[in-house]
């Protein structure tokens, strides 16, 4: 687990950037809080709408980027003030918060843009009851807000914009499709809200102070899920996480109680965890989020033992209510959002090999290298999706293996597109027939693992292609991408239809 989420790779450090850039942003929008005059809860707050515009905001572009980055205060203000208003009035503020859950999950249908804002809403009711707001303090805590996103703007997209040099991400969606309930990203709000209500009110049993904690993991969990198998897995990783950062806040926090200078250091350091590890490791991203909440804790001066402890059981009760509401409530299979995934990961495959194929056959303007990057980011989702199935307590060995398979042949195709982006970037390698027509031929294997038509005019000239392609090194990545699609098609139970169109 260590050495997953400190010594995966890295390609262009753009991990280690991203944690970077974020320390120091929300590291600049505390201090400038604190250099203003507003009090320690206000810079926490500022900190914390730094940390969620740096974080969340994902779009595939810098312009929208900046656009969401924008809309941030739009949501969260208002938030805020309703939180603050319904402080006192529990029955109203708690229907409030499910309302807020649901429509978070909800907003995830808009894309990158619907997500981040979702986040942000609920996680600025969720500072609320961390913080204790009332009316009285939200013209402080709405400057400090706005002081921050701007501080963390100006770091992303002036200082720090390194997103300029890199080819576009894919945007983090939930599957398309349906309408009403049939439609997942409904199925999932509907589910998320049940799951924070279960929490909410056996939270609200084991602590009228710390009720809010319950709420949370059940939202969390949801974050980034989709089908049943991955929320149970991601809900086990959080309490995982949770009760390994609570050993480590006993072992770090406590000491370090009345030493702000160390405990910044600290908090600093968290910060860094979690940018740094929540692309690999969601149980060392929970590890950083509990450490940073116990130090946080102990500079407002209200760290001891039992707070840890209780922690642990709100995490508990918020995990298992996100499970509950996942099985009993408008289940979403595993199975069926894998196989979306693996057909988008499977035509991300065949539109690279198509520019390649443009970009050798003269055309300047073609460029694999951003569909190279979009299939980086749909294969995450595929091994989030088949988590469930591969995790070492899963019983079902048969798919268990099938499982594997298709993982380890994806991850060989995504190694090949990569060489034959590489190969194609080289003006010595263009207008050679043969790989012209080599990158059709797996096109024809794409469109038979797939729904696509096949299309003739590219089969026929990949079969007179065979005849006079030879095991040349220049040739070496698309013969390795057309077997390894070859070899898909008996996991994916497509051997027939793979058998017909080579």
């Amino acid at each position: 687990m260590l050495k997953r989420a400190f010594v995966a790779p890295d390609p262009g450090r753009v991990r280690l950037r991203f944690a970077l850039r974020g320390v120091v942003g929300i590291g600049l929008a505390v201090a400038l809080c604190g250099a203003s005059g507003l009090s320690l809860i206000a810079s926490i707050t500022g900190g914390l709408a730094a940390l969620l515009a740096l974080f969340t905001v994902s779009d595939p572009t810098v312009r929208g980027q900046a656009a969401t980055t924008a809309l941030l205060p739009v949501v969260g203000l208002p938030v805020l003030a309703l939180a603050a208003v319904l402080h006192e009035l529990t029955a109203a503020r708690d229907l409030a918060f499910l309302a807020v859950v649901g429509a978070g999950v909800y907003a995830r249908r808009w894309g990158p843009r619907g997500h981040a804002l979702g986040v942000f809403a609920f996680m600025t009711f969720f500072a609320a009851q961390f913080l204790h707001t009332v009316p009285g303090q939200l013209p402080e805590l709405s400057a400090a807000v706005l002081l921050s996103l701007g501080v963390s703007a100006l770091v992303r997209f002036g200082a720090w914009c390194y997103e300029r040099g890199l080819p576009a991400p894919a945007p983090v969606a939930a599957p398309p499709g349906g309408t009403g309930l049939a439609r997942i990203t409904t199925r999932q709000a509907v589910q998320a809200t049940a799951g924070a209500a279960v929490a909410l009110a056996a939270g609200h049993l084991l602590s009228d102070q710390r009720w809010y904690w319950a709420v949370g993991a059940t939202w969390w969990v949801f974050v980034n899920t989709t089908s049943r198998g991955e929320t149970l897995v991601r809900g086990f990783r959080r309490f995982l996480g949770t009760v390994l950062g609570v050993l480590l806040g006993f072992a770090v926090a406590m000491p370090l109680h009345g030493e702000p200078a160390v405990a910044v250091a600290v908090v600093a350091l968290s910060v860094f965890g979690i940018f740094y590890s929540a692309a690999v490791s969601y149980t060392w991203m929970m590890l950083s989020v509990t450490v940073l909440a116990s130090m946080l804790y102990g500079l407002l001066g209200v760290l001891d033992p039992a707070l840890l402890a209780l922690r642990v059981g709100e995490t508990a009760i918020g995990a298992l209510g996100a499970a509950l509401a996942v099985l009993l409530v408008l289940p979403v299979t595993t199975h069926s959002v894998t196989d979306e995934r693996v057909e988008r990961a499977l035509r991300c495959v065949r539109a690279s090999t198509a520019e390649a194929a443009a970009r050798l056959a003269g055309d300047a303007q073609a460029d694999p290298a951003p569909r190279v990057a979009e299939l980086e980011a749909i294969l995450g989702r595929v091994r989030l999706s088949l988590v469930p199935l591969v995790h070492p307590l899963s019983p079902l060995r048969a798919r268990k293996r099938r499982a594997r398979q298709v993982l380890a042949l994806l991850d060989d195709c995504a190694r090949e597109v990569r060489g034959l982006a590489s190969v194609a970037a080289d003006p010595e390698a263009s207008h050679d027939a043969r790989l012209v027509a080599a990158c059709w031929r797996v096109e024809a294997a794409v469109e038979a693992l797939t729904d696509a038509p096949i299309d003739g005019r590219r089969q026929t000239a990949a079969q007179a292609a065979a005849q006079v392609a030879d095991d040349g090194p220049v040739l070496a990545h698309l013969h390795a991408l057309e077997q390894a699609l070859l070899a898909l098609a008996v996991p994916l139970g497509r051997s027939e239809r793979i058998a017909v169109g080579a």
